[in-house]
C-alpha cells in the first residue's frame, strides 16, 4: 500500500494528483492519511479562486485539475486514516506533496507525521516528496543518528528563486501566502544536509513539464528517495516515483547510493 500524507488542507493539487494517477493507473493501491482522519481538499486558490491577471501562470492547469477532480472521487481519498492510526507495517511506499498556503503546516509540523516519514524512509521503502513536502523529510529524524533522514542524501525542493518570485508577484494583495515560513524551503532543507552541495536547484529558468514532455521537469533521485521542486516537475516525478515503486516490488531498490 502506497500512502500519501496530506495536511488538513491547502496542498498543491498537481503535486498530489499527478503522482497518484500514475500509481493508480499502474494498478498500485494508494491510500491517504491526514492529521485527524478527515477528507483534505487542495488549496482553493489553486483550484477555484485564482490570482486575478496572474491566474494563467499560477493556477493549476486544466489537465492537472482534471486529475485532481478524479482524485477527489477515489474511495480511499474519501476515507483517509489519521496519521496516528496508520500501521507502518502495511506501508510499501510513501509520498508527500507540497503546497505553500497556511494549511500545509498541519502536516509539516506534526510530530507523528515526521516520525512516520522517518520510519518509512529508513526502512528503504520508496519515498517521494516535492516542493514543501521536502520540509517533512528535512524535519524527520533518523532515530539511530538524531539527524535528519536527509543527512548524507542529495535532494531538491522548492528553490528560493521560485518561492521568492511567487511571493514578490503576489505579496501586495496576498501578503505571506507564498511564504509559509520566514526561512525559505531551500534554506531549511540545505541546513539539514551533510553538505550544502547536496541540494540541487536545477535549471535557473524552470519549464513546466507535461504528460507528453516529462523531460522538461527536474528531479533528484538518491537510492529509495526521489524529490522535485514545484508542480512543473510533477509528470517527471510521477514517472520516476512509479519506477521506484516497481523496482522495490521487484526487489531492486537500495536505500541509498
Amino acid at each position: 500500500m502506497i500512502l500519501f500524507l496530506l495536511p488538513a488542507g491547502d496542498y498543491d493539487p498537481t503535486e498530489a494528483a499527478v503522482p497518484w494517477a500514475a500509481l493508480r493507473d499502474a494498478g498500485f493501491e494508494v491510500r491517504f492519511a491526514t492529521p485527524g482522519g478527515k477528507v483534505a481538499l487542495a488549496d482553493p486558490r489553486l483550484t477555484d479562486l485564482g490570482f486575478s491577471w496572474l491566474s494563467p501562470w499560477l493556477m493549476t492547469r486544466r489537465a492537472e485539475l482534471a486529475a485532481y477532480r478524479r482524485l477527489t472521487e477515489d474511495p480511499w481519498f474519501r476515507a483517509p486514516s489519521s496519521y496516528a492510526d496508520v500501521e507502518p507495517a502495511d506501508i510499501t511506499g510513501l509520498f508527500v506533496p507540497g503546497g505553500h498556503a497556511a494549511g500545509m503546516r498541519t502536516l509539516l509540523e506534526d510530530a507523528t507525521a515526521q516520525q512516520l516519514f522517518a520510519r518509512v524512509f529508513t526502512r528503504g521503502l520508496p519515498v517521494g516528496a516535492v516542493c514543501h513536502g521536502v520540509l517533512l523529510a528535512a524535519r524527520a529524524k533518523d532515530p539511530a543518528t538524531g539527524r535528519s533522514v536527509l543527512h548524507g542524501r542529495r535532494t531538491t525542493a522548492l528553490t528560493a528563486l521560485l518561492e521568492l518570485t511567487g511571493w514578490n508577484l503576489t505579496r501586495f494583495w496576498l501578503g505571506r501566502y507564498y511564504r509559509t515560513y520566514r526561512t525559505t524551503v531551500q534554506q531549511e532543507v540545505t541546513a539539514a544536509l551533510a553538505d550544502p552541495g547536496h541540494f540541487l536547484a536545477g535549471p535557473p529558468l524552470p519549464l513546466r513539464d507535461t504528460a507528453a514532455r516529462p523531460g522538461r521537469g527536474f528531479t533528484v533521485k538518491d537510492g529509495n528517495y526521489v524529490s522535485a521542486r514545484w508542480p512543473g516537475d510533477c509528470h517527471r516525478l510521477a514517472g520516476e516515483y512509479l519506477a521506484l515503486v516497481r523496482a522495490h516490488a521487484a526487489g531492486a531498490v537500495h536505500p541509498s547510493g
